[in-house]
């Protein structure tokens, strides 16, 4: 299997404020490292730096305004003497939700932002457009004729919706590379959500559209980040109503629960009949994921890829989470491999 990779994205590593805390971020330049190394040890297959692409791309899945501002975004706190990560301080929550940008620094923080947990600094712009560069580099590939990619993107993305940043994501890559689909004339395109983290920004670009299918399997978010989307009613609006389907599951959910839900997502996927089927694949359900609470075993992602791969779709494979570093390598791979497997 192809693998795409950037080494720009080791430009990026901040703080996170977690648990009252304000400390290094989980989500860490190692982690991207740790999965190339596996992939080359294994002989996975080629590995190639992304093409540039134009910020056309991006806008595609985002708003020309929000690109500009993760574009921007440094230079403007940097001009007010600050030099520390720029970490959003206000939400426009509720009754404060209005749609008119401010002028500040610190108010476009938090405008653009769900979370204290994306930090932006010099490198961060660099780095994430690279991260979408690497989808969109991976999709083409599948467009023209692979059976399957691994996009190691890095940062993640599928936290990040329209207008906003969170959950260490900027740029949706997963949504990036659908809109690429799209674009180059595919009819349906579905994604899939493995990541133990609700896709609430993919959920959101795609909630009233018919022609991308969205389905998440990912901890019950009444206990689990991001707490505000992925229940099982959310099924998408006006003429995307019923191309999304959530599977939220419980806290130690292991695999013999969760092949059910795997199941029947992929039956859902079948039933819509796309061209191509991009996965967000996260590993942080593996047992003892610092911050996550599923019990899947290093056999299980074999299993997953296995039966991924069994739907027959072109696929494409987007890196998102997994936090538990020494062994993040080893289940990507394992559920690449499955699906190699599986073909």
């Amino acid at each position: 299997m192809l693998t795409v990779f950037s080494p720009r994205h080791r430009l990026h590593h901040g703080s996170e404020l977690k648990d009252g805390v304000l400390k290094p971020s989980f989500e860490e330049p190692r982690r991207a490292d740790t999965v190339l190394a596996r992939v080359t040890s294994t002989r996975l297959g080629d590995v190639i730096d992304a093409r540039e692409h134009d910020r056309a791309c991006y806008v595609a899945a985002h708003s020309a305004r929000y690109v500009r501002f993760l574009e921007t975004a440094w230079a403007e706190w940097s001009a007010t003497g600050r030099t520390h990560d720029a970490l959003p301080l206000v939400w426009p929550v509720r009754d404060l939700a209005i749609q008119q940008e401010p002028g500040f620094i610190d108010g476009k923080l938090g405008f653009y932002a769900m979370d204290a947990g994306s930090p932006i600094h010099a490198g961060t712009w660099e780095a994430v457009r690279s991260s979408a560069d690497v989808a969109l580099t991976a999709i083409d590939a599948v467009i023209d004729g692979a059976r399957g990619a691994f996009a190691l993107c890095r940062p993640p993305g599928h936290h990040a919706a329209r207008e906003y940043a969170g959950g260490y994501c900027y740029l949706n890559n997963v949504a990036i590379a659908a809109e690429r689909c799209r674009a180059r004339g595919a009819t349906r395109v579905a994604i899939l959500d493995v990541d133990f983290h609700h896709g609430n920004g993919t959920q959101s670009i795609f909630f009233d559209r018919a022609d991308v299918f969205f389905a998440s399997i990912h901890g019950d978010p009444h206990v689990c980040y991001p707490y505000f989307s992925g229940y099982a009613g959310e099924t998408g609006v006006g003429a995307g109503d019923g191309y999304t389907a959530n599977y939220p599951l419980p806290k130690g959910t292991d695999w013999a629960r969760y092949e059910g839900a795997l199941d029947s997502a992929l039956r859902r996927i079948a039933a819509h009949r796309p061209d191509f089927l991009l996965v967000s694949l996260g590993v942080d359900t593996f047992k003892g994921d610092p911050i996550s609470h599923f019990l899947l075993d290093l056999d299980d992602y074999p299993r997953m890829g296995e039966r991924i791969a069994r739907a027959g779709i072109p696929t494409l494979f987007v890196m998102e989470g997994g936090y538990l570093v020494d062994e993040i390598g080893i289940n990507v791979v394992g559920a690449l491999r499955g699906y190699d497997a599986g073909c």
